[in-house]
């Protein structure tokens, strides 16, 4: 689902891979470098003993969250596949296939695990190493069997046969129907309630990995800034980015968008060049420990227009303004109003005409979760909830302007992860 770059160093060609989100892939593959590194990547050392991984401990207590919200919400089970949040849970690594492998998380009981045959080692293997303990059950199927069957056993056998069972949103249709079909006396729902009602408020061990996921994206997208040059394809700037991730210790990178590709909120394929006064908009991220990153900047290389400038003001003015309207009680959609009414106020209106999109997403383990900063909203913030904060002006055919920092909810108001860039030509402070 992220995405990722992958740059040429001193005279290797390099792919474009997926990683830190679905907006950070530029299109076209990377095009072949020649030469030593720009002083500003050759710079970079790595910051990965910065990082403070989470442990049992704390998914231990994530567990007896879950079941203390599956009780409130009536909730006999959980059902989870492979995905983020089996690897919140579990720290079990398990990518989604036509084979079930699943996890049953029964509000009171031990949980059980149905897993295909032939991958029972490498699925005891991360069992031991989870905080569910040596008495989870697990229940395998050969090929010519069926999950589902087991699914359904495991659940009778704890008395559930006739409960209601949460399954985890990103969980394949067919996989929640071969289940009901298994045991049609079984209540199927969204498990939602459950597993975003534990994600979307982040620890401080959580919070200590985003910011540092923050601060290696900031200090990339500086290091590949400086190393800028006219005439550098947008593949060739966005591998920059890429390089500078990895020597960080990193995998992560970023979308980069030239002229009027940057009115296209998530960009173009159309092969693109940057020229001194033409505006970029970069869009990406990284994860560190699991946790993720998101960040836009807005730059230009050379000089700006006064027109570039006035928009930036107010693209700066609606960050800033969704960032003191967030604080704990405050309707989520409140958030985006906060935004969106000073872009109108200054003639980029009405509603999505120039501002398209929400002014933000949750953000932690996914770059994209739970809960949506958007109209209709009506979720309370509350301390340790995490955002992007991305207003932004998309003039078409023109130009477009978007500065995004990750927020968090604190006990009194909301701070930025990163600071805020305050120029369209000295993102950084500095020109390069």
């Amino acid at each position: 689902m992220p995405s990722r770059r992958e740059f040429l160093g001193t005279a290797s060609a390099v792919l474009v891979s997926t990683a830190a989100h679905p907006r950070a892939a530029p299109p076209g593959s990377v095009e072949p470098q020649q030469g030593p590194l720009p002083p500003s990547i050759a710079a970079l050392t790595s910051w990965r003993d910065r990082m403070r991984p989470i442990g049992n401990e704390e998914r231990a207590a994530r567990l007896d969250q879950a079941r203390r919200l599956m009780a409130e919400t009536r909730i006999d089970a959980l059902l989870l596949a492979g995905g983020t949040s089996l690897r919140y849970y579990t720290n079990i690594e398990w990518g989604l296939s036509e084979r079930l492998l699943a996890l049953v998380l029964p509000h009171a009981g031990d949980a059980f695990l149905v897993c295909p045959a032939f991958e029972r080692d490498r699925a005891m293997e991360q069992v031991a190493a989870s905080p569910l303990g040596p008495r989870t059950e697990v229940l395998t199927w050969e090929e010519d069997e069926s999950p589902y069957r087991l699914v359904a056993d495991g659940l009778r056998t704890r008395g559930i046969a006739g409960g209601t069972l949460g399954v985890e949103e990103t969980m394949r249709y067919v996989f929640a129907d071969g289940v009901t079909k298994a045991l049609p006396a079984l209540t199927v729902t969204s498990g939602t309630p459950v597993t975003a009602g534990c994600r979307m408020v982040k620890s401080k061990a959580e919070l200590d990995l985003m910011r540092l996921a923050s601060s290696v994206t900031l200090r990339a997208y500086e290091a590949a800034y400086r190393a800028l040059r006219p005439g550098m394809t947008q593949t060739e700037f966005a591998a920059l980015v890429r390089l500078a991730h990895e020597r960080l210790g990193f995998s992560g990178g970023a979308g980069v968008q030239v002229g009027p590709y940057s009115a296209l909120p998530h960009g173009s394929t159309t092969p693109q060049t940057i020229r001194d006064g033409t505006i970029l908009l970069i869009d990406g991220g990284c994860s560190v420990g699991g946790y993720a990153s998101d960040l836009s900047r807005t730059f230009v290389l050379g000089t700006a227009t006064d027109k570039m400038k006035r928009v930036f003001d107010v693209e700066l003015r609606a960050q800033t303004a969704a960032l003191k309207a967030a604080r704990p009680g405050v309707e989520c959609q409140a958030v985006d109003a906060a935004a969106r009414r000073l872009i109108e106020d200054a003639g980029f209106g009405p509603g999505y005409r120039y501002f398209t999109h929400r002014v933000g997403h949750g953000i932690g383990m996914d770059g994209h979760e739970w809960p949506y900063l958007v109209k209709g909203n009506t979720l309370p913030l509350a301390p340790g909830m995490t955002f992007s904060d991305e207003p932004g002006i998309y003039i078409r055919g023109g130009f477009g302007v978007r500065l995004e920092d990750d927020m968090v909810i604190t006990e009194n108001g909301a701070e930025l992860l990163t600071p805020q860039s305050l120029s369209l030509e000295a993102p950084f402070g500095t020109r390069p």
